[in-house]
């Protein structure tokens, strides 16, 4: 799936939107176009060279004609740049943003345990608040941000475009095509039971095919004409101009940000065997994916967490899932950059250089704009999350995150503190293990204490809550 990237600037996001443009290319099959070869071959694919030019107008989007040799010029493309052939071809279909809005709302209702499940951990990071829908929100990220995807079950790619007869990105369609490459090549049956291990995973697939049309893009820029959207003029910044909810983007955005990178490196090292090797080894946490050079020796700590709890508050699991919640360097990152982008109050909680990666001339990076790897997920070695609901459907959590040192777990800790406090979090022991939160998505009681390389966290609705939902915890 290819998302719509962001430009992070300070404590704002851009958007970058398309609009078709007129856009006129030289014949093919002129003079200077290569002879078609006697059987099919890497880099040429039905009658098209990957370095071909075409007849092509885009002021009123693209005929039919025009659309299948833009496809079949850019499966040739995709096969010069991965040294992957196609062995038969790929059907694309274009949807409007509207349609797929409309289509992705239909896949029913979810279980009440998933909710309850989800909204907890998204509320664990004070993205999404006990009054929100986090389902809700991620759907609405999604249709938002979503500009194609490939459907596995169908072997086939829709691209998602903003109207009628708008013009398809190119860069869309090579992100799409890698997909179908890796569906059809690799075995690609992940189990991902948790978000840590989802982008993991996905820092690996959609990792590779951000770093095809990264390439693909340069070629572009370069050897290359190709058929693409001008960026539009005006862009929303911030939450506030826009619908999506940029703590969850944050989190679901890393494949999209840290796996070309991983994928880059594996490369250099090994070329494009090494990158097809992975996907019988891909990387079992997120952390691996962000800082390449731990890959595959890093391993991952099974965090030890007891389930103490007493008989009014029972632990909600969904089936076929991890019955834990485990959020990783993403996560954490969303939890201390969000407040950075919440127009709700004024400030933040870190600043924007602890999250952003900047280029030498004060740009953010645009197609690596998150460091993942900042100071406060520095370290980590593993979490877990227990999701509580008792008889009232009230929500309660556990959280225990672990670290390479006591140094790093003192740090997170620290701007956890941080995060409880932007959001009203008030201490109410002298030992700054227990907080309040008095009204607002966030309210509750909270205990946090660090021991050694563990950090614990306990969330309940009241104070009197906290020793129940975990046995042991001052209250």
């Amino acid at each position: 799936m290819r998302t719509r990237s962001v430009l992070a600037v300070a404590a704002l996001l851009v958007f970058a939107g398309c609009v078709g443009t007129p856009v006129t290319q030289p014949l093919a099959g002129s003079a200077d176009a290569p002879p078609d070869p006697a059987t099919d071959q890497l880099g040429w694919e039905a009658g098209y060279w990957y370095n071909e030019s075409l007849a092509i107008t885009t002021d009123d989007g693209l005929n039919e004609s025009e659309f299948q040799a833009v496809v079949n010029r850019a499966m040739a493309r995709d096969e010069h740049i991965r040294n992957i052939e196609f062995e038969k071809q790929v059907p694309v279909e274009v949807m409007t943003r509207e349609e797929y809005r409309q289509q992705s709302n239909g896949g029913g209702s979810p279980s009440e345990a998933r909710l309850a499940f989800d909204n907890a951990k998204f509320q664990s990071l004070f993205l999404v608040g006990q009054d929100e829908n986090s389902l809700s929100v991620q759907q609405s990220n999604q249709g938002s941000s979503v500009l194609g995807f490939y459907s596995p079950s169908k072997d086939e790619i829709v691209i998602v475009t903003n109207g009628e007869n708008a013009v398809i990105d190119e860069l869309t369609l090579a992100h799409e095509l890698d997909h179908a490459l890796q569906f059809r090549n690799f075995e690609m049956g992940y189990a991902s039971p948790t978000r840590d291990a989802s982008n993991a995973h996905s820092g690996l697939i959609e990792g590779d095919a951000r770093y095809v049309e990264n390439r693909y893009e340069e070629y572009c820029g370069e050897a290359w004409q190709c058929v693409k959207p001008e960026p539009k003029s005006g862009s929303s910044s911030g939450s506030g101009g826009s619908s999506l909810n940029l703590g969850v983007y944050i989190v679901k955005y890393f494949p999209y940000s840290d796996g070309p990178g991983f994928v880059g490196a594996l490369k250099d090292a090994g070329g494009w065997d090494a990158v097809n090797d992975a996907y019988s080894d891909p990387p079992d946490t997120a952390k691996e994916v962000a800082l390449p050079e731990t890959y595959p020796e890093a391993g991952h700590t099974n965090v030890s967490l007891a389930d103490t709890s007493d008989g009014e508050w029972d632990r909600v699991t969904v089936p076929g899932r991890a019955p834990y919640g485990e959020v990783g360097v993403a996560g954490i990152t969303a939890m201390v950059a969000y407040p950075s982008y919440d127009d709700s109050k004024e400030g933040g909680v870190v600043k924007p250089r602890t999250f952003l990666n900047y280029k030498p001339n004060g740009d953010v990076q645009s197609d690596d704009p998150f460091n993942y790897t900042n100071r406060y997920a520095d370290g980590w070695t593993g979490d877990k999350l227990y999701v509580y609901q008792n008889a009232a459907d009230e929500t309660a959590y556990v959280w225990r995150v672990t670290w390479e040192s006591p140094g790093d777990a003192q740090t997170f800790a620290s701007g956890y503190r941080n995060v409880l406090a932007y959001w009203g979090g008030e201490t109410v022991n002298d030992a700054n293990t227990r907080y309040r939160i008095a009204d607002g998505g966030f309210r509750g009681a909270y205990f946090l204490q660090t021991s050694g390389t563990t950090t614990t966290i306990v969330y309940a609705p009241r104070a009197s809550d906290l020793d129940d939902v975990r046995q042991g915890t001052p209250t």
